[in-house]
């Protein structure tokens, strides 16, 4: 009997991704000749999420197409004013759901199912009101880094444009991937601010917020750091273009 509780997936995807040379969706260029987004919604099948919904906007049309024939439910973030945006966005179709959501992105097509699957059950366990994915990187740049306290605890995730020199210093790195349970996260939404150099809504906020109301946080390490690797350039494409082949072993 599996201890993976039902949930609902938002799988966000509405960003352009300008370094890709492109119009076109980020989350459409395809790694092995599928969009990455289809390689994310791929593992997530085995799961079987009770719902999932895909958060759309730069040429949201061409998202929707090519999930044609799938049942998701779709959320149109317009602007695109940071991830807590996004889940904000997604807020009506979330609470017609399972108390448990989990949030990743559209354009980590190395994100594996047992990953997924023990992210679930960790937070099913411990009982936490937020589980999220970390890794360690030997280049954490450009990610957010997960700072602990000196008995190891969970303090905060901060963003590497409003780290300190010593926070960027850190190898611990969030992926993006959440476990929430529903009732903190809608509290913690409403109380998001856009006080930071991008003037964004950071989804990584409400885990500060939710452990300031009492909230436990866990979280799990990735075995594999490859698995946090999202695509910004074509250059990243390439690079997990490469690692799906050698895991595929073709």
């Amino acid at each position: 009997m599996s201890d993976r509780p039902p949930f609902t997936a938002v799988v966000l995807a509405a960003g352009l991704g300008k370094r890709m040379n492109s119009d076109l969706p980020k989350v459409l260029h395809k790694a092995l000749g599928q969009p990455l987004l289809l390689h994310v919604l791929g593992q997530l099948d085995p799961l079987r999420p009770k719902l999932t919904v895909v958060v759309v906007g730069h040429r949201a049309p061409l998202v929707m197409e090519a999930l044609r024939g799938r049942e998701v439910s779709f959320a149109d973030q317009t602007p695109q004013l940071g991830t807590g945006h996004a889940v904000q966005m997604a807020w009506p179709a979330i609470e017609r759901g399972p108390e448990t959501v989990l949030v990743l992105a559209g354009d980590m097509p190395l994100i594996r199912t047992a990953t997924v699957r023990h992210l679930l059950e960790r937070h099913a366990r411990e009982g936490n009101a937020v589980t999220f994915l970390s890794g360690i990187l030997d280049d954490p740049a450009g990610y957010g880094r997960v700072i602990r306290d000196g008995t190891d605890e969970f303090v905060k995730i901060v963003e590497e444009r409003d780290a300190t020199p010593e926070e960027r210093a850190v190898a611990e790195v969030n992926s993006g991937i959440y476990c929430f349970a529903r009732a903190p996260l809608r509290e913690a939404l409403g109380f998001l601010r856009a006080d930071n150099r991008q003037e964004e809504y950071y989804l990584t906020d409400t885990l500060s917020f939710i452990k300031g109301h009492g909230g436990r946080i866990g979280v799990e390490r990735a075995s594999d750091s490859r698995e946090l690797f999202g695509v910004n350039n074509p250059d990243q494409l390439a690079m997990v273009e490469e690692a799906l082949r050698a895991w595929s072993g073709s």
